[in-house]
């Protein structure tokens, strides 16, 4: 039997952080935690996910709720000794949220973990309401955040994907019902074949039309690297400030809430660095763990821009108590993509929301930088903003030349271009000719010496 904690344990009370009563403004949601034998160490997770801490996870769990609206009115920690094929949970805890779910008029409960579609089932059946898992939880998340039409059809991707896994393994009962001979089957496996069917051209003609967003995304692509600027994408798990630190970086107005996923759809922004150099930054989707591999996959097309960037910002909340778990998460994550230490673009660290720190931590953090280590920062109040933007310009000037060269007065767009194309250290304006000295990035030599070759000093 699942050790749940009964009626009056204090591990059943909701949590001291949790929102409760009438926070919120949409369905009442009952949060439930359960804590596995092994789930705090599965084999293919780093040791430094063992150190998250059920009430962190509940805590996330949470914040997930409300980026749905949902009211939060209880938050519980099960402990579950042996999970119980048919709900995962025992009897006794089964029966005491049934009681919990009737007198606080819950309309759903939340298990933030895996559930199969019978476990899903039989908890609804005992409960008398709705129950969803975290992928579920995710899912509805990102179907109620998405506002590009590649948002959308990345979200019922990853929809009808998990529905399919889950209707077939949901009518595994009725495989008994095979009749007849050869490729004749009973009414369950007709019935199944018929859904999985219908689904499956669903996704098919998703995946066409997600085929023509990758081919429209590819063109943009090819066209920034003609012109071109470097790549520089953010990265993060869920809610650790990129958007608010893009804002800063770009003075955009990208949704920015202390809100888990608030940012789905891709957004580029051009930002000129301190030396004029140009690059674009790109705002992502953020991460978050256990996130399904199908959720992924869907959002590949957004990530892409992370596997063609030339430079990757890994924006931690360095205030949060699980940041080194969370940083965990997103790398594994990015080596699901092929970004990893030997693989893809280099990844800086950016210690965001140092202004949560303590003063003495903040200072030892700002004080402690070094060339090739963490940026510490607050996108909130822009303090080590400078020092991220030199970290930028540095990477950015890595295997860079620098030319003479004098233009006519005349050559207005060939002037123009190169203030494009690189970096005007030093100008000086005559009669007769403007004389230039510009860097010109290793990316950027061909072009450069392709359109400018007669004005090149030596």
């Amino acid at each position: 039997m699942a050790q749940g904690s009964r009626k009056g344990d204090p591990s059943s009370a909701p949590d001291d952080g949790a929102p409760t009563g009438d926070e919120g403004g949409g369905a009442r949601a009952l949060v439930v935690e359960p804590v596995l034998p092994d789930r705090p160490a599965r084999t293919h997770e780093p040791e430094i996910l063992v150190g998250r801490s059920p009430e962190a996870r509940l805590e996330e769990a949470i914040g997930l709720c409300a980026a749905i609206d949902l009211t939060i009115v209880a938050a519980l920690i099960v402990k579950i000794s042996a999970p119980r094929p048919a709900t995962l949970l025992g009897t006794g805890k089964v029966e005491d949220l049934a009681a919990q779910v009737e007198a606080e008029e819950v309309d759903v409960v939340v298990v933030d973990h895996a559930l199969t579609p019978i476990q899903q089932r039989n908890l609804e059946r005992a409960l008398k309401t709705k129950v969803i898992d975290r992928t579920g939880l995710i899912l509805e998340i990102f179907g109620a955040r998405a506002r590009t039409k590649e948002g959308r059809l990345q979200v019922d991707l990853a929809h009808l994907t998990w529905q399919k896994s889950r209707l077939v393994r949901s009518w595994t009962h009725l495989e008994r019902q095979r009749g007849g001979v050869g490729f004749m089957g009973g009414p369950g496996e007709t019935q199944i074949e018929a859904d999985r069917r219908q689904i499956q051209d669903k996704i098919m003609r998703l995946e066409k039309e997600l085929d023509q967003v990758r081919r429209t995304r590819d063109l943009h692509r090819k066209k920034r690297k003609k012109i071109p600027q470097p790549v520089v994408a953010l990265v993060g798990y869920t809610n650790a400030g990129k958007s608010t630190l893009f804002n800063r970086l770009t003075e955009a107005q990208v949704l920015a809430k202390d809100l888990l996923f608030a940012t789905l759809d891709p957004t580029l922004r051009r930002i000129k660095l301190p030396h004029g150099r140009e690059v674009i930054l790109s705002d992502t989707v953020g991460f978050i763990s256990e996130l399904p591999t199908h959720l992924v996959a869907a959002f590949r097309a957004t990530l892409e821009e992370v596997l063609e960037a030339d430079l990757i910002l890994h924006v931690r909340d360095i205030a949060h108590p699980d940041t080194d778990a969370q940083a965990a998460d997103v790398a594994r994550t990015l080596e699901d993509l092929g970004v990893g230490p030997t693989t893809g673009a280099p990844i800086v660290e950016v210690w965001n929301k140092i202004d949560c720190l303590d003063a003495e931590r903040r200072a030892r953090l700002l004080a402690g930088q070094t060339d090739s280590g963490p940026v510490a920062l607050s996108a909130l109040t822009g303090e080590g903003i400078g020092a991220l933007l030199a970290r930028i310009e540095a990477f950015m000037a890595q295997g860079d030349d620098t030319f003479e060269l004098a233009l006519p007065v005349e050559e207005g767009e060939l002037l123009a271009g190169l203030y494009q194309i690189g970096e005007v250290l030093a100008r000086e304006d005559g009669e007769t000719g403007i004389i230039l000295r510009v860097r010109v990035s290793d990316k950027q030599k061909g072009p450069f010496r392709e359109r400018y070759k007669a004005f090149i000093d030596g």
